[in-house]
């Protein structure tokens, strides 16, 4: 019995630096579909190094994005990946193990390590990163949300303990940017839910943050980088709860 195909979907935009290793984690697969939102560097062509299946689509926002690319696949299971992640070998063998169950979920979450300045960061809420990214075609997709996008299945949902290892952020530079970005959205979802901003956001919020990361979740025992990532998402949700309340129009009362 022939086991189901795998489509491996990835988005991109300008990610020349990583898109290789990416793809090269997955070259294995069956397909590979590459959805680019009209890169201005090398992306495209690095990407077309490893599949045939490049295509270039308008940018529409995370989810949308990810959900024009499961809908471009022909697998019958899908591994939805950023491109700024990479499948080890152990979990290409789980992923293999699961293709070929005659009873397996509809989808699994993935445990994702994510990497900063060259370390494997292994407390703080980061590590196991469970990411529901492997499922079958037609039974998950993308909630549709402006930031903090994930799947949706219809059905069971198991595990894959192999390590899928995310190297999100280059440095403090890239780091400080993507808050800019992702805050801004994030900050638009707060007032379109209707919730006002009180003044207890502005410091109870990010102060909750830092200690769940640093002490509840012993962020504290990943050194220099524990604390140093615990006072960049306490800054996030600062800057988030201060754009929501501009948004709201508080600052022109």
């Amino acid at each position: 019995m022939t086991a189901p195909r795998l489509s491996v979907v990835v988005i991109t935009l300008n990610e020349e630096e990583r898109i290789r290793e990416t793809l090269a984690s997955v070259a294995w697969a069956d397909e590979i579909v590459v959805i680019d939102a009209g890169s201005e560097d090398k992306t495209v062509a690095l990407a077309r190094e490893f599949t045939d299946h490049v295509i270039i689509h308008p940018w529409e926002g995370f989810a949308a994005q990810k959900n024009y690319g499961i809908e471009q696949a022909t697998g019958e299971w899908i591994l939805s990946l950023d491109a700024d992640e990479q499948v080890e070998p152990a979990l290409r063998a789980e992923i293999a193990t699961v293709l070929s169950a005659r009873e397996a979920s509809a989808g699994y979450r993935i445990a994702r390590r994510n990497v900063m300045w060259g370390r494997f960061i292994r407390h703080g809420r980061l590590y196991p990163d469970w990411q529901l990214r492997l499922f079958r075609r037609g039974r998950g997709r993308f909630v549709e949300r402006a930031v903090h996008e994930s799947v949706e299945v219809a059905g069971r949902v198991g595990r894959c303990r192999g390590p899928l290892v995310h190297r999100s952020y280059r440095d403090v530079a890239d780091f400080l940017a993507r808050a800019d970005r992702y805050s801004t959205l994030a900050a638009d979802e707060w007032v379109q839910s209707g919730r006002r901003v009180r003044a207890s956001d502005f410091v109870l919020r990010p102060a909750g943050r830092f200690l769940s990361m640093y002490i509840l979740k012993l962020g504290c025992l990943d050194g220099v980088r524990g604390l140093l990532l615990a006072c960049l998402y306490a800054y996030y949700v600062f800057i988030r709860s201060v754009k929501a309340w501009e948004h709201q129009g508080e600052s022109r009362r």
